[in-house]
């Protein structure tokens, strides 16, 4: 009897334990897309070739937790959320944007468009994939490999100014951050940049995260743009989500790398090239991600742009994140092996640029609560972490009446070596 409990509990754990998440050397690389499965494949200008896929045929069914998953719908029989806090607060973007916090006019013009648009579009009842050059393919052993951010597990500790500190190996982070409810959304305006991504194994990124968990083992869900040569093999500016559920130790993949992510979007892809970006010396263009829990399903989606929804995390995928997210938050991330290091990597945060209006930004800032309205955060408090006393790094913000919450990435130099700073106006 003992024996026979034993190996009940021993199959529960296990099946546990391969329902969330993607195992290391599981499915992620068997996936249902490509040219044998593409209903209509589009050459972009680029370089890239967006495969047209059956939404019922998409990558994302292979993850053991999702065999038997529907696509969500609304009660009107659309593949949208049930609920949509757009439309609670459909007047919140009037109430700001016509002027920022100086006074000035806004001339900032959120895109949606993406450079494969130039070539074509997609069907409707498919999805579009980028296609994963072959020549990244075999450089790694799986999916998983290719596509998982570096873990960066190391110890965690406040400082006495209750500013947060995460040393991480190999990392540079520049944020806002915010926690202490629970938190099922969030939102922010991120500048499309174009920053030096110096060696090819070195990315750097922009987004709005959602955490839940121990430094060592969180969930987390993330959207914006990102430069990463390993994942994508070229240096452009791209849309990107991510996703994991152990820290990136062992699980996370960047957009449809890895099984898990339901696109339901037919004319935005997942890591293909925004269009356009922000230059210098002409009009700012900005990302609007929204990320958002619907209360009536437990899915997380993502709205892009406030016309798009792209898809979403099942609820399945996750433990922590099933309920809610503990912490919010906006910001940049470089990660390279030069970091803390001389010479310091040339890989820039942001674009670059001094803390003026050609700096990278993300701009209001917006949660989630109980309430289900989009909102102010109650408090955003800095986060930085540094390798090294030659590492120049420090982050503030402005809120003033509660008109806009902006942050400016730039780089900085310190002891002549590169760091990064993350600054506000």
């Amino acid at each position: 009897m003992g024996i026979k409990l034993m190996s009940i509990l021993m199959l529960q754990v296990t099946l546990v334990a391969i329902s969330r998440g993607v195992p290391r050397n599981g499915s992620s690389s068997k996936q249902n897309f490509g040219p044998k499965f593409a209903v209509k494949s589009i050459q972009s200008e680029d370089g890239d070739v967006i495969d047209c896929i059956g939404i019922h045929n998409q990558p994302a069914f292979n993850h053991p937790a999702l065999r038997n998953h529907k696509i969500e719908s609304n009660f009107h029989f659309q593949m949208r959320p049930t609920y949509d806090p757009i439309m609670v607060t459909k007047n919140e973007k009037e109430t700001w944007e016509a002027s920022d916090h100086k006074g000035n006019k806004d001339l900032y013009i959120t895109t949606t468009a993406q450079i494969w648009h130039k070539s074509g579009s997609c069907p409707e009842g498919t999805i579009p994939i980028r296609r994963v050059p072959r020549k990244n393919k075999s450089k790694v052993t799986t999916v998983d490999d290719h596509a998982r951010k570096k873990p960066t597990i190391s110890p965690y500790q406040f400082k006495d100014d209750k500013s947060m500190n995460l040393l991480r190996a190999n990392h540079s982070l520049a944020i806002l951050h915010t926690e202490g409810y629970a938190y099922f959304g969030a939102k922010g305006d991120i500048k499309v940049c174009y920053p030096s991504v110096e060696l090819d194994d070195e990315y750097t990124t922009s987004q709005v995260a959602l955490k839940s968990g121990p430094y060592n083992q969180y969930e987390a869900i993330e959207s914006g743009w990102a430069v990463n040569p390993s994942v994508y093999g070229d240096r452009q500016t791209r849309f990107f989500t991510y996703w994991t559920i152990d820290a990136s130790v062992e699980t996370g993949c960047f957009d449809a790398t890895c099984p898990g992510f339901v696109q339901i979007s037919k004319d935005v892809a997942v890591g293909a090239a925004i269009y356009p970006i922000s230059k210098p010396n002409e009009l700012p263009y900005q990302i609007t991600i929204f990320i958002f829990k619907d209360p009536f399903t437990g899915n997380w989606w993502v709205n892009y742009g406030e016309k798009v929804y792209i898809g979403y995390w099942p609820g399945e995928l996750f433990d922590r994140l099933s309920f809610s997210a503990e912490t919010v938050q906006w910001g940049g991330e470089v990660y390279s092996a030069r970091v803390g290091t001389s010479p310091h990597t040339a890989t820039q945060m942001g674009n670059g640029q001094y803390a003026d209006r050609h700096a990278g930004t993300i701009r209001r800032m917006r949660v989630v609560q109980n309430s289900q309205v989009i909102k102010f955060p109650d408090w955003v408090n800095s986060y930085t972490d540094a390798i090294d006393g030659n590492f120049c790094q420090n982050l503030s913000f402005i809120m003033e009446g509660l008109v806009e919450v902006t942050c400016a990435l730039r780089q900085t130099r310190a002891n002549s070596l590169t760091g990064y700073k993350n600054d506000c106006f």
